[in-house]
């Protein structure tokens, strides 16, 4: 514990907070071919494995993983959340952070709704994190019939 002069003369240190989602913070200049330490929030990428992963310990289930390529070239495992879902390899998702604590290794999700990836159908609650529009169930579009046509009046 620092006495009262210690902290005066030097004070206190902020804790710098690491993060995890070390593949979003770094772009690559493909004109220049250099890597640049910039942040952002989602990145895009291509997929080029779709699994399923079994979590850890505790839990059992298979949980769908998918391999992505990024636009930084640097290839990570993201999570696909929600019931279902419609990717395929070679399909372009949006990549966000936040990890999956049972699976190890998983520290990125894709982004629902975006890109290749569609929504969860169906879906009532927690719409917005599962890509979901208000209308929640899909339905093909009305056909339009026709109105019966009446004659013509002759002249």
């Amino acid at each position: 514990m620092p006495t009262l002069s210690q902290l005066a003369k030097k004070g206190r240190k902020r804790k710098t907070k690491k993060t995890r989602a070390t593949a979003l913070r770094r772009i690559f200049n493909a004109k220049d071919r250099v890597y640049k330490a910039i942040t952002s929030p989602q990145k895009r990428g291509v997929v080029t494995l779709v699994k399923t992963m079994t979590p850890k310990k505790p839990n059992s289930a298979l949980r769908k993983v998918a391999r992505v390529k990024l636009s930084n070239r640097m290839e990570v495992t993201a999570y696909i959340q929600g019931v279902g879902h419609s990717l395929a390899e070679h399909g372009i998702v949006l990549v966000r952070g936040g990890r999956v604590k049972d699976l190890p290794g998983v520290k990125y999700h894709i982004v629902r709704g975006k890109a290749d990836l569609l929504g969860v159908e169906g879906r009532k609650t927690s719409r917005s994190k599962y890509g979901t529009k208000r209308g929640a169930v899909v339905s093909p579009a009305p056909t339009q019939q026709a109105a019966p046509a009446s004659p013509a009046p002759a002249a």
